[in-house]
This record gives C-alpha cells, structure tokens and sequence, in this order.
C-alpha cells in the first residue's frame, strides 16, 4: 500500500508542475482539448441512447413485472457505460499523445531538465508514438470487454467491474505514458516491463488515480499535461532504484533488481 500511494503522489507531483511550470504543462492543453471533444462525440450520443440500446439487447425482459425489467435494464446500461467509460481512458491516452506528440515531448523533456541528473536524449519517434497508441487501444478494447462480462455476475456485477476498470485501464494508461521516458533512456521493450513490474504497486498507483482523474467531467483536459509529467518522474524513479540512468545506444540494459518486499 505504500508503493501504491506513492505512485498516487506522484501524479500529485506531476499536478504540482502546473504551479511550477505552467507555461510548459499548458502546451499539452490543445491536444487534450481535440481528443475530449472527439470522445465526447462518441460518448454523448451513447449515453442519450443507453435505454433504448438497453431495450434492443433484452427484448426478451418486455413482457417481465416491474421492477424486474427496470432493474435488469438500468443494471446492463450502467454495465455498458462503465465498459465504455474504461475504453474512452486508453483512447483519449493514444489519441491525445498522437495528436500532441511533439508538444509532450517538450513537456516530459522539460520535466526531466527541472529534475537534473542525466537528461535522456534518445528519440521515441512519431511512428513508435501511432504503434503504442494502436497497441494500448487494442488492449483497452479487451478491458472493456472483460469489464462488460464481469458486470453481467449478479448482486457484485456492477461494482467488480467499475473496480476492475479502473485498475486494468489505469495500468494500461500508466504503461503507455512511462513509454516515452523509458525509450529516451534506450530502454527495449523487456527491460522497460521488468522495470513496470519491479515497481507494479506504484505504477498502478499512479494510473488509477489518472484514470479516475480522467472520468471527472473535464478533468481530463487538466489532467493530461499533468499525468505526463507525473509519469516522467515515475519513469525516472523506477529506472534510479533499478541503479540504471541512462543506456548507451547499442548497449543492453541490466535487469532490474526485485522489487522491495514491506512488511
């Protein structure tokens, strides 16, 4: 629970660069903007819609008492906007740093200056950027369905999946934001997931409180810049415990050590 909540201040840390560094934060504030607004083009629609979605999927409750019916179909809508809510946080996440990708290049090269030592200075590319962003929403694609199938199991149904959601979706939205860090530093793609779960407990930490920054109405906007920066320091504190800065190109970083085990 301690690495939990310290993956949790993190992102606190990330929200404390807008105080710091409000002009660089800021600069990730127009992609955030166009990837809400294409989201909620989407999601609206879903929402006004959810009864009579609810009403085509269980033609089969028409002829059932009150409340069974009501409750059966506000149930499944409630399912249905959740799995949704799940998958809107992977693709704001792809579409929002494809969109930005040279703006939060400034924003997380920026964060690493601000916290000295060595300054990483691989390049992550715009085609490494479209290729994770495919990636985590395929993924995120999955969670909202596992979140739409736990939420069909009675009595706990609605609760497991909200939980389950958030944690699933919110490491998956950790994992893509650490992604440019970890690639500046020369990080292949085994290193940079040996080193996520050497620190598992503080890198979910650290994305389920982005994600449910993310479904505050608008929150996601200001949020963005901030998970970001956030996930620098996160990537940078991960590597430093691992004894590991920056890689030589061409070189193979170490494993990392174990992670910490607390009593």
């Amino acid at each position: 629970m301690r690495e939990f909540f310290t993956g949790v201040r993190t992102l606190g840390r990330g929200f404390g660069m807008w105080r710091t560094h409000p002009k660089l934060l800021a600069l990730g504030l127009l992609p955030a903007v166009i990837a809400f607004v294409v989201l909620a083009a989407a999601l609206v629609p879903l929402a006004l819609t959810l009864g009579q979605l609810t009403d085509w999927i269980t033609p089969f409750a028409d002829g059932w008492v009150t409340p069974w019916k009501d409750l059966l179909r506000v149930g499944l809508g409630i399912v249905i906007l959740i799995a949704a809510l799940a998958l809107a946080g992977a693709v704001f996440t792809a579409l929002t740093l494809t969109i930005g990708d040279p703006f939060y290049q400034r924003i997380w090269r920026g964060v690493e200056r601000s916290l000295g030592g060595s300054e990483p200075t691989g390049d992550t590319g715009l085609w490494t950027t479209i290729g994770e962003g495919i990636r985590l929403v395929l993924l995120g694609i999955l969670v909202a369905l596992l979140t739409l199938a736990i939420g069909f199991i009675p009595v706990v149904g609605g609760v497991l999946a909200t939980v389950t959601g958030v944690f699933l979706s919110g490491r998956l939205v950790a994992r893509e934001l650490t992604g440019r860090a970890f690639d500046a530093r020369g990080f292949t793609t085994s290193a940079r997931s040996q080193l996520l779960r050497s620190g598992r407990a503080r890198v979910i930490g650290f994305g389920v409180a982005t994600q449910l920054c993310f479904l505050v109405p608008f929150g996601a906007i200001i949020a963005m810049p901030a998970a970001v920066a956030g996930s620098t320091i996160l990537a940078r504190a991960l590597s430093e415990r691992a004894g590991i800065s920056v890689v030589p190109q061409g070189m193979q970083p170490p494993p990392p050590p174990p992670p910490p085990r607390h009593a």
